[in-house]
């Protein structure tokens, strides 16, 4: 299998253990650790801009590359078997019928706020000032 072809595979598991979170965040015997950490998983993977922008060399795949496996590996982690098998059926469910995941825009406004503060305040602090 080559790289290419392995990264492809990785991509679609990666995909699939998101969206398995996204059911499992709503499973009623869902403790509340792994649930909040699903949803911060869920949320950043689906918002349309990353906390670190891709365009950033090499610090821009980081997120995709070990944030969000860390915190889907963390959510998996404290998750109870039985969600997590009720919840795969699901996301298996829901991806023969939908081809895109939902996208989080609250997720996208936050991080687009976010730098926003932070140029302004990197302004402000190296000289630009009133």
């Amino acid at each position: 299998m080559s790289w290419l072809q392995s990264l492809k595979e990785w991509a679609k598991r990666l995909k699939k253990q998101i969206i398995m979170l996204w059911f499992a965040s709503k499973h009623p015997q869902m403790p509340w650790f792994p649930k909040v950490i699903a949803v911060v998983a869920v949320a950043y993977a689906f918002s349309p801009i990353d906390l670190i922008p891709d365009f950033i060399p090499i610090l821009g795949l980081l997120d995709e590359a070990i944030i969000l496996p860390i915190l889907i590996w963390l959510a998996l982690r404290f998750t109870p078997q039985q969600v997590i098998f009720d919840a795969e059926q699901q996301a298996n469910e829901w991806l023969e019928e939908h081809e895109k995941g939902p996208r989080n825009y609250l997720v996208a406004v936050l991080i687009i706020l976010m730098w926003l503060t932070l140029a302004v305040m990197a302004y402000f602090y190296f000289g630009g000032g009133l």
